[in-house]
């Protein structure tokens, strides 16, 4: 069993830069990799990052070069660095696990993400 909260969101400009947090509890040796989703309104939940254990990184389309993820083993988290951030990027955002044999781990709450000027 794998939990995890996220924060770091808020309000910022076009442009702007913010770092979200996620972190993980429970059975950490399971992880084989952490995720990144958002999800805006009227619009299907997005896989924006991933990160494995190995280090191996996955980014979508829309947030290469832009968005890094990161992880801090010792404060079991993992980070989303999101700069030049767009308008189209506003969206709740949730962390998520990749567990052994395919599992997933739980949902939080997700951290709100909103670009505005």
């Amino acid at each position: 069993q794998v939990q995890v909260v996220e924060s770091g969101g808020g309000l910022v400009q076009p442009g702007g830069s913010l770092r979200l947090s996620c972190t993980a509890s429970g059975s950490i040796f399971t992880i084989d990799a952490m995720r990144w989703f958002r999800q805006a309104p009227g619009k299907q939940r997005e896989l924006v990052a991933t990160l494995n254990t190995d280090g191996n990184t996955y980014y979508a389309d829309s947030v290469k070069g832009r968005f890094t993820i990161s992880r801090d083993d010792a404060k079991n988290t993992v980070y989303l660095q999101m700069n030049s951030l767009k308008s189209e990027d506003t969206a709740a955002y949730y962390c998520n696990a990749d567990l052994r044999y395919g599992l997933g781990g739980s949902w939080g709450q997700g951290t709100q993400v909103t670009v505005s000027s």
